[in-house]
């Protein structure tokens, strides 16, 4: 190897030896970094580790935990009802409606329609308003007949067990003196020869019509003279001509009045719910274990709830499993007691209005009801508010309980529904026919959504929600179109609208005689067996009316009705 190529190799070695040195210094540095970044990452993560064990889980829901205050910041539900804009009091344009039952000039009068030889009994079936309606169609069947009505004979072997009769319910007396005109009523069936006529019994279909009931009890009517229809609830068509529609009216808001002692009781407790306030509002609150049952809803009370009204469920052998979520979507179960108190306080109801409960053994006690005491703590019922003397002579009996109850529902500034039976439905017609008094009616389709989401939402969007979704179920006058519903519920054909009405007073029918009721406007033509509990839970509400004729109506008969 010669001189000058041991020279031209050096300067290619320092360059090897420069490029390795780089690499190599390159390399040592990316692996401190590495190391450095895994250093620090692995520090975060220890920090995170000690911080999660320290602090309290996201999913801590007792009392003081972050989550819960913040809930109670985001829905925090006010003291005081908000300001609407409108009178919590009345219905807008209630003025220009009035009741009017008088009958056409075409209506007969009993001394002229009657048939000297026909007689009509009736055994109503079911609660105090369940029976009530059977009354009402009963001396409506016996118009239709041309028949001396029996003064109806109540149900004394239905759930209740209640033992009393007519008389010691309603007024015998007013009952009979206020439809002579429309219809003959006595006390007793006359004997023949000294002993009693044991009538022939049948039992129409319900909804029946009146060619139905010509067709089915009028020839048993001409043969023998005298006829019984049993369990007579909803035995007549719910669509009937206006004469026939105001007679209804007349038995229900004029000629059946309870007894003294029943109004003077229900008198009484409007007096001293009066004491507390100007203004007060009824709730029916409807939340009982039997209700529950029926309803097949679901409450969130685990094991222990499932079994407690499963077991009361079986009394009703020919319902069907139920889907407690099913129901609860579309609207037919009942709110919560807390629930009520939450779209009350959204629809402006502050915790100072005095509220009267209607309401047998909820479910659950003291505990379900404490939300509703605490949202608004001037809470009444009748054990609260008379004595235990007061309440003796009525206590035992069912029916009486309930008429007293009905008596200051109805007189009540706002009634609050809680479900849409029977009680329900008679006091909203009640309501409309005397005034268009405020009926709030939850709209439990729409709410049920809006109470499940409610912790993620502040007050102000719940409460507004809330009143959008009432619009309609207020007990306003232009809610429910002529038609629409059950008539006891909806009675247009006894509703006139005072066109010239201009905003003044307008004097409502009075309730006491046929004579102050005939002094009012002229007629405007265009105008089963499973424990008697509850009413069409198991149909929904547009089910259009099965006709008499429609074998789907016997099967009816396997649901009873509550209140």
């Amino acid at each position: 190897m010669t001189f000058h190529s041991l020279k031209r190799k050096k300067p290619q070695s320092d360059k090897l030896t420069f490029i390795r040195v780089f690499i190599t210094n390159l390399l040592r540095r990316r692996y401190l970094h590495r190391l450095l970044v895994s250093a620090v990452s692995g520090c975060f993560l220890l920090l995170f580790f000690i911080f999660s064990l320290l602090a309290p889980s996201p999913f801590n829901d007792k009392v003081g935990s972050p989550l819960k205050s913040h809930r109670r910041l985001v829905f925090h539900v006010p003291a005081n009802g908000s300001s609407l804009g409108r009178d919590l009091w009345s219905s807008n344009h209630a003025q220009l409606y009035y009741g009017c039952t008088n009958a056409s000039d075409n209506f007969l009068n009993s001394n002229f329609k009657t048939h000297p030889n026909r007689y009509l009994l009736i055994a109503t079936s079911g609660g105090l308003n369940q029976q009530r309606t059977g009354i009402i169609d009963g001396v409506v069947a016996a118009y239709i007949l041309n028949a001396t009505l029996v003064v109806p004979t109540l149900d004394q072997k239905s759930y209740w067990k209640d033992t009393s009769n007519f008389t010691e319910i309603f007024d015998v007396d007013q009952f009979i003196s206020f439809l002579q005109d429309d219809v003959r009523i006595i006390k007793e069936l006359p004997s023949e020869g000294g002993e009693s006529v044991i009538p022939y019994s049948i039992r129409v279909p319900r909804k029946c019509t009146p060619a139905c009931y010509e067709k089915r009890v009028l020839p048993h009517l001409v043969k023998r003279n005298v006829v019984q229809l049993t369990k007579f609830d909803y035995r007549l068509s719910n669509r009937l001509d206006a004469d026939l529609q105001r007679l209804r009216c007349r038995v229900n808001y004029h000629a059946l009045e309870f007894t003294k002692p029943i109004q003077s009781m229900g008198r009484l407790l409007v007096e001293r719910m009066r004491m507390k306030n100007i203004h007060f509002v009824a709730l029916h609150l409807r939340y009982e274990a039997d209700m529950l049952a029926f309803s097949g809803c679901y409450y969130g009370g685990g094991d222990r709830e499932r079994r407690e009204l499963g077991e009361i469920r079986k009394r009703w052998k020919s319902l069907h499993a139920s889907d407690p979520d099913k129901g609860r979507r579309r609207g037919r179960c009942p709110l919560t007691p807390e629930e009520v108190g939450l779209m009350l306080r959204a629809l402006g109801f502050g915790s100072d209005v005095p509220l009267y409960v209607a309401s047998g053994e909820l479910y659950g006690g003291e505990e379900t009801l404490a939300p509703l005491k605490a949202l608004f703590p001037n809470f009444h019922s009748k054990e609260t508010l008379l004595t235990k003397q007061e309440l003796a002579p009525f206590a035992p009996f069912s029916s009486r309980m309930a008429a007293i109850d009905s008596i200051v529902c109805d007189e009540s500034d706002v009634f609050v529904t809680n479900n849409n039976g029977n009680m329900a439905k008679i006091l909203a017609g009640r309501r409309r026919y005397f005034g268009h008094k405020p009926t709030i009616r939850p709209n439990a389709k729409k709410l049920f959504r809006l109470f499940m989401d409610k912790n993620v939402r502040t007050w102000e969007a719940f409460a507004s929600r809330v009143r959008t979704y009432q619009v309609g179920f207020m007990g306003e006058p232009d809610e429910l179109k002529p038609g629409m519903g059950e008539f006891h519920e909806n009675p247009s054909s006894c509703i006139c609208q005072d066109t010239e009405a201009k905003g003044g007073e307008v004097t409502y029918p009075q309730k006491q005689t046929r004579d102050s009721l005939e002094e009012g406007s002229d007629m405007d033509d265009k105008n089963g067996d499973v424990g008697d509990m509850l009413e069409e839970l198991l149909l929904p509400e547009e089910e259009e009316e099965k006709e008499w004729s429609n074998p789907l109506s016997n099967n009816m008969e396997q649901i009873q009705f509550l209140f």
